[in-house]
C-alpha cells in the first residue's frame, strides 16, 4: 500500500480522537476563494526545531513521534514530518520531564524519550503483527487484551474481564461495500451517539459513545475486499485506552499485500493465546551505599524473612522500622553513592526514581514532589527505590509499594508515594558508621541520563526467599 494512502487513512481517524486536524490532513473540499491574509509572523524557535528534526534519519524522526504517543504527549499520525503537533508535543515532554532545551531536544533527551516510549510499549506488551484471518496488520496491547479467539473473517482480543474488546473483520469482494457498512454503523439508536464520522471512497472512520463506553471503527476498501477493526471500551479506562487507540491506528495496515515482500509481517494463525510468562519483580529495591552494605526501606521488606540480592543471601545488620541495612557481598560498585540531601525539597520539584526490575535492569521514572512524598509512574518492586533531585543528590527512598496497585490499561499510572527523607537517611547512616558519599562535581541541574548514570551498578533488586 502506498505511504500516501496510509497517511490519509490514519489522518482521518486520528482527527476523531484528537478533536483537531492531524498534521497529515485529508484534503478539504474545494472552497470559494477567501480574502488574502497576511502571512504568519516568522517563528525562529519553531523554524530552528524543524530544521534540526528534519536533519535526523527518518527512522529516528518516526521513532520520536511514536514515543511521544506512548508518553501521552502526541495524538496524531506518525509520519516523520515536522508540524505544530510534533513541536508542541516535544515542548510538553521537555517541560514535564525537566529537560533544559529551549527548542529542539538534544541527543541525551531524545535518547531518554525513545527509551520512555519503548518502556511504555514493553509494559503494555504492544505487538505489531499480521492477523491471518483478516489479513490486516496492526498492533495489539497483549497485556491489556490477553484473551484471543477467532471470529468469522477476523480475530477478537479482550481484556480479562471482557470490558475492552479489539476485533478485526474482513469481507471478500462483492459481499458488502463501504456505503452499506457506513449506513449501518452510523444509524441512529436511542442509546448510542455518533461523535465523529468520515467516509471516503476507499476508507471510513466512525467513533461513537454510549452512557458507559466509547468505540472506534475503521474500515478500508481494496482489491482483496474490505478490512478493518473495531475497539470498544468503558469510559473509565478512556484516559489510557484513547492513547492505545492512537497507537493501534498508527500501526494499522489493511492491505499489506500491496507492500514489498520484504516489508510484510508474518501472518499469525489464530490459536488459544499462550499464558503470558510469570513475571516476578523484586520485592524491593536497594541502594549500595558502601562495600558490602545495601540500604532499603524497612517497610518494603516487612514481609521478607530471607532477602537475597542477585541470588546471594543478604543479611539484615541494622533496622529501625523505617530503614534497613543489609550485609551483602556484591561485585565492585560502579561509583560512589549519592549524598543524602540536607535541605527540604520544594513543592513540584522534579525528581528521578530508580526502581529495580526483573533481570537486573533499572527502571527510570521521572516524577515530582507532592507534599512530603512524590508522584511518579512506579512499577512493582519500587519500595526502597532511591529518589534523586536533578543535581544527583539523594532526596529519599520510596517508603513502600502497594501489594495490589491500581492498573490502567495494564500499566500503573502516576501515583503518590510516601518518602523516607534524606535527613532521616543521613542520621541512620551516621548511627551505623556509614561514611557519606560524595556530592556531584557539578551541582547544576542535569539531564535524566546524566543523573541516573552516576548510580550505574548501585541500584539492586531484593528478592525474598519466602
Amino acid at each position: 500500500m502506498a505511504h500516501r494512502d496510509r497517511v490519509r487513512w490514519l489522518a482521518g481517524g486520528l482527527v476523531a480522537l484528537s478533536g483537531a486536524s492531524a498534521e497529515a490532513q485529508v484534503p478539504p473540499a474545494p472552497q470559494k476563494p477567501a480574502a488574502v491574509q497576511k502571512p504568519a509572523a516568522p517563528d525562529p524557535v519553531y523554524d530552528a526545531a524543524r530544521a534540526a528534526y528534519e536533519a535526523l534519519p527518518e527512522a529516528e524522526r518516526k521513532g520520536l513521534q511514536d514515543a511521544l504517543v506512548w508518553t501521552g504527549d502526541y495524538n496524531s499520525v506518525v509520519t516523520g514530518t515536522y508540524g505544530r503537533r510534533t513541536h508542541d508535543a516535544l515542548l510538553a515532554y521537555a517541560a514535564r520531564t525537566g529537560a533544559r532545551e529551549a527548542a529542539f531536544p538534544g541527543p541525551a533527551t531524545r535518547a531518554t524519550l525513545l527509551a520512555a516510549g519503548a518502556a511504555a510499549r514493553k509494559a503494555g506488551q504492544f505487538a505489531v503483527r499480521r492477523d491471518g484471518p483478516s489479513g490486516v496488520t496492526l498492533g495489539v496491547p497483549e497485556r491489556l487484551l490477553p484473551k484471543r479467539s477467532g471470529t468469522p473473517g477476523g480475530t477478537r482480543w479482550q481484556s480479562a474481564d471482557g470490558a475492552i474488546t479489539l476485533e478485526t473483520k474482513s469481507f471478500p469482494p462483492g459481499e458488502t461495500d463501504l456505503d452499506a457498512i457506513f449506513a449501518r454503523i452510523t444509524a441512529p439508536t436511542p442509546d448510542r451517539k455518533v461523535t465523529y464520522k468520515l467516509k471516503r471512497p476507499d476508507f471510513l472512520v466512525v467513533t461513537a459513545e454510549t452512557a458507559q463506553g466509547k468505540s472506534y471503527i475503521r474500515y478500508a476498501a481494496g482489491a482483496p475486499g474490505i478490512r478493518g477493526f473495531t475497539i470498544g471500551y468503558g469510559k473509565g479506562a478512556a484516559a489510557e485506552v484513547d492513547r492505545l487507540v492512537i497507537a493501534i491506528a498508527n500501526s494499522f495496515v489493511p492491505f499489506e499485500e500491496a507492500a514489498p515482500a520484504s516489508e510484510r509481517g508474518p501472518a499469525v494463525a489464530v490459536a488459544p493465546a499462550p499464558a503470558p510468562p510469570v513475571r516476578r519483580p523484586p520485592a524491593a529495591t536497594g541502594l549500595v551505599i558502601g562495600p558490602g552494605r545495601v540500604l532499603t526501606s524497612a517497610q518494603a521488606l516487612a514481609a521478607c524473612t530471607e532477602p537475597t540480592i542477585a541470588g546471594r543471601p543478604a543479611r539484615v545488620v541494622a533496622t529501625d522500622r523505617i530503614l534497613t541495612l543489609l550485609d551483602w557481598t556484591p561485585p565492585a560498585p560502579g561509583g560512589p553513592p549519592p549524598v543524602p540531601r540536607d535541605t527540604p525539597v520544594k513543592q513540584a520539584e522534579a525528581v528521578v526514581v530508580l526502581g529495580a526490575e526483573e533481570g537486573g535492569t533499572v527502571a527510570v521514572a521521572p516524577g515530582e514532589t507532592v507534599g512530603e512524598g512524590i508522584a511518579a509512574p512506579l512499577q512493582p518492586g519500587s519500595g526502597g527505590a532511591p529518589v534523586l533531585d536533578r543535581s544527583g543528590n539523594l532526596v529519599g527512598l520510596v517508603s513502600s509499594y502497594p501489594t495490589a496497585p491500581r492498573l490502567v490499561a495494564g500499566v500503573v499510572p502516576t501515583t503518590r508515594y510516601a518518602l523516607v527523607p534524606g535527613a532521616r537517611i543521613a542520621a541512620f547512616l551516621a548511627e551505623n558508621r556509614i561514611p557519606a558519599g560524595s556530592r556531584p562535581a557539578d551541582p547544576a541541574p542535569a539531564s535524566l541520563g546524566a543523573v541516573t548514570g552516576r548510580l550505574a551498578g548501585l541500584v539492586v533488586g531484593i528478592a525474598c526467599g519466602r
